[in-house]
């Protein structure tokens, strides 16, 4: 055969091949992960899910929301992954997501699932407090323990939490505070320690994990934040600890949920079925304290779940009151 038909033959069954070839399947997926997480498992899920093309959107909290509900009436996304318990709960009745069961959820811890599958989390993140040891000596500031400690006028202007309208760790926080002095009974004690606490508030921060960025940057003593940035900043060498506060650290679970008007669903429920998968649960423990799967044991630099005082959190009370808990701390205290 001449060249010119032999380079012909090769033409025709390389077309032919891409003709036969299946498409990717592609997923748009909404997610409030950290960056520096979300990088790692999209690494894993493209390697065991060659079959989609997965492209994910990052947003804080509150923005993941404000966008589901803009664009209720043509949804942009296929599902949430690794969003707030707390969140998921306040858009089921807004009828954004639909029930999924997902292959291997009968596996997670019960208490961590909803009962009508309408989410199914994945891990849990800790409140606490990023301290600049640095900044501490240098303004000869005492060690605090706990929230109380940060109500001395020394901190004046050195303390840095996120905005609890934009952050699911800033909503954590002020809603184990509130529960903290019975807003649950009807007490407005929580308020009443917010509004001392915002005297040395130096800057809200519509993050959760900018607050331990900023404070290891020597930028303010004490950074309310959670205990995956915090540790990042210790691994980065710098001057920085844990702390855990003693009145009760508040806590969140993130997990997953399909989109009702998704366009890719097929697409969507493969990666909602490998999101709980064995895998993507150990990629999670490098991250987080906790796992939802049994006998994934988590990070090992991080403090031992059992050394931390956790706040018992209603998650169920906290959706029903967000958003009037939020429109109280921006009128309070937005600035």
């Amino acid at each position: 055969m001449k060249r010119s038909g032999l380079l012909c033959v090769v033409l025709i069954m390389a077309m032919c091949l891409a003709v036969s070839a299946p498409a990717a399947q592609k997923v748009t997926v909404y997610t409030s992960l950290e960056t520096d997480e979300t990088v790692k498992y999209l690494e894993l899920a493209r390697k065991e899910l060659p079959d989609l093309e997965i492209n994910v959107i990052r947003l804080s909290t509150g923005e993941l929301g404000a966008r589901m509900l803009a664009e209720k009436d043509n949804p942009q996304a296929d599902l949430v992954w690794g969003w707030a318990v707390t969140e998921m709960e306040q858009f089921i009745p807004k009828g954004l997501l639909v029930p999924y069961k997902p292959k291997g959820v009968e596996r997670l811890e019960k208490r961590f699932v909803h009962p009508q599958f309408m989410y199914a989390g994945i891990d849990m993140y800790i409140a606490c407090f990023c301290v600049n040891t640095k900044v501490m000596q240098e303004k000869g500031l005492p060690m605090p323990k706990g929230w109380n400690d940060l109500l001395d006028p020394k901190f004046k202007g050195l303390v840095t939490m996120p905005n609890p309208v934009a952050s699911g760790t800033g909503f954590l926080q002020i809603a184990s505070i509130l529960q903290m002095y019975g807003a649950k009974e009807g007490k407005e004690d929580g308020w009443e320690f917010l509004k001392k606490l915002d005297k040395n508030i130096g800057q809200y921060i519509k993050s959760g994990s900018r607050p331990a960025k900023m404070t290891a940057a020597g930028e303010f003593a004490v950074g309310a934040s959670f205990d995956f940035p915090v540790a990042e900043m210790i691994k980065q060498g710098y001057p920085v600890k844990y702390v855990f506060p003693v009145e009760g650290a508040g806590y969140e679970v993130e997990a997953n949920a399909l989109m009702k008007g998704a366009k890719n669903p097929d697409a969507a429920k493969k990666f909602l079925d490998w999101a709980i998968t064995d895998n993507a649960m150990k990629a999670y423990s490098a991250f987080k304290h906790g796992v939802t799967l049994p006998g994934i044991s988590s990070r090992l630099d991080m403090p031992q779940l059992s050394a931390i005082k956790l706040h018992p959190m209603d998650f169920a009370w906290q959706a029903k009151n967000a958003s009037d808990i939020k429109k109280k701390w921006e009128t309070l205290f937005n600035r």
